[in-house]
């Protein structure tokens, strides 16, 4: 009797036993998943000190390139607001609502815009009084009632001194709050694609920063000995962009692209009411306080002094200021090299930059020695209008490369920087070479060929438009101590399932030994 009292005593212990187990389990892996940090599972910036401040209207690079899938027609991407924190909400990152964004072509060569793009956005807000949130639920449509923020914008094209709207409220694609939020972000993209008539197509909206670099080169050129190499700096940051898709004609001079095949672009930013130079003088005109057409070329050719200024001018101006011209022939950068890593710099006069940053390369224009882009190979350009301007040329003619080399032209690929600029374009390696004459030569400095060791972005661009990839949502400070937290996160995902799964055994383990004492007592 004593014995049979032992045993069902012993039995009940085991039960409690199991149960108490099993809620600890269970407990145990809903506060390992509770408390494990929200890991998702998933060229021009700041160059100039004024604009450093302004990062709404810092233009960060600007691309041309003939449409891969569609050659028949150019895509324009023009980005802005530098090293967006995926995760820096709650009000996220919105284009300016006073503020005019720009892409401009000239294409006759006399550095004055002849067509000009310029958006207008609007901010739209649901609820002020009583939300904080830019979204108060999951995001499935633009015109979704949870997106709490929204913008749109209106497109108007100038073109022979007149000026009518493309397009009106056009939604913007909002910032990424997250994978919570917003679960099938690829399609709220696609929303953001318009048409435009002509067979055009326009897009606004938050992206991956597309430029990729390893900014240690400011670190006296990697470090000093190339040991600071490798590491994309923009990698997980995200920037605003619009895009076109326009046809050619649209473009070219006179409209006809096959004898005027050459275009110069560039990206401005306006600001009414502000001036770059002395804000204590007040005035209620738009001014220019942003500019990029070449890559890097504000940010390593100007000198610190002119900066400011130089994103005011355009570029029929940049003749007339000779301290910025005397660096294009004479660049500060090659004599750097030359003291850093002791690669001799190439004699100046710098004919061979001056071709690529203000005239475009033709035979006739210096010592490059091919017709590949200078307004005055169009047939119908008149050559006493061509001056010599800083702007990011583009021959449309040159037909998209099946396999794009990243340096482009230097690689002898024609459809690649500085004949335009793709988003595959490694335009840091290609500046670098092209400052130590690399353009001129046709051969790469050896020294330098491996550049910043940084060959690609961070993520694969689309194959159709807008072409950019989408934006993150993984916050940078997770970098490398990410990957590990990520790891770390994971086996702690691990265990707690582990343990759960461990729990719940437990639990039925005693819950079904209880339910059949209690039916056989």
């Amino acid at each position: 009797m004593k014995a049979t009292t032992a045993r069902r005593r012993s039995r009940r212990v085991l039960d409690h036993s199991l149960l108490v187990l099993g809620t600890g389990a269970l407990a145990v892996s809903v506060s390992v998943l509770t408390l494990a940090p929200g890991v998702s599972q998933a060229s021009s910036h700041r160059e100039a000190p004024l604009i450093a401040g302004d990062p709404r209207a810092d233009n960060t690079d600007v691309y041309a390139f003939t449409s891969p899938d569609k050659p028949d027609s150019v895509t324009l991407v023009a980005n802005w607001i530098p090293f967006e924190e995926p995760n820096g909400g709650p009000n996220f990152y919105a284009f300016a609502d006073d503020a005019r964004y720009n892409i401009k072509i000239d294409n006759n060569g006399d550095g004055v815009s002849d067509v000009t793009y310029t958006w207008r956005f609007r901010n739209q807000v649901r609820d002020t009084a009583n939300q904080f949130l830019y979204n108060t639920g999951q995001v499935t449509s633009l015109t979704d009632p949870d997106l709490n923020f929204r913008q749109v914008y209106d497109l108007v094209l100038t073109k022979n001194g007149r000026s009518r709207v493309l397009k009106s409220n056009v939604p913007v694609a909002p910032s990424r709050v997250g994978p919570a939020s917003m679960p099938d972000y690829g399609a709220l993209r696609n929303q953001a694609v318009s048409s435009l008539a002509g067979g055009g197509k326009t897009f606004a909206g938050q992206a991956d920063d597309p430029f990729f670099a390893d900014l240690r080169v400011f670190d006296l050129l990697y470090g000093g000995n190339l040991s600071e190499r490798g590491q994309d700096t923009l990698a997980g940051y995200n920037v605003n962009s619009v895009a076109l898709q326009i046809p050619k004609k649209e473009l070219a001079l006179r409209g006809n692209s096959s004898r005027n095949p050459v275009i110069g672009v560039w990206s401005t930013t306006d600001r009414q009411g502000v001036q770059v130079a002395d804000s204590r003088t007040r005035h209620d005109k738009w001014r220019q306080v942003s500019r990029l057409g070449n890559p890097l070329v504000n940010e390593v050719v100007v000198p610190l002094k002119y900066k400011d200024a130089f994103n005011t001018l355009n570029p029929d101006q940049d003749r007339t200021v000779k301290p910025v011209v005397d660096k294009v022939f004479d660049p500060i950068l090659p004599k750097l090299i030359q003291k850093v890593y002791g690669v001799p710099a190439p004699a100046t006069p710098r004919n061979d930059l001056a071709e690529i940053y203000l005239t475009g390369i033709c035979k006739a224009c210096g010592p490059i020695k091919a017709d590949l882009n200078a307004h005055r190979l169009n047939k119908d350009a008149s050559l006493k209008q061509i001056v010599p301007a800083e702007e990011l040329r583009l021959n449309m003619a040159v037909p998209p490369t099946a396999d794009p080399q990243r340096y482009g032209v230097l690689a002898g690929d024609l459809a690649g920087f500085p004949n335009g600029r793709r988003l595959t374009d490694d335009a840091i390696d290609i500046s670098l070479q092209a400052v130590e004459g690399a353009a001129q030569t046709g051969t790469l400095v050896p020294a330098l060929a491996d550049g910043d060791k940084v060959n690609t972005n961070d993520r694969p661009f689309n194959t159709s438009f807008p072409y950019l990839a989408l934006p993150h949502t993984k916050s940078v400070n997770s970098g490398p101590g990410g990957n590990q937290a990520q790891q770390q996160s994971s086996l702690r995902t691990s265990s707690a399932i582990g343990a759960g799964a461990l729990g719940s055994l437990m639990l039925g383990a005693g819950g079904w030994r209880l339910r059949r004492r209690n039916r056989t007592s």
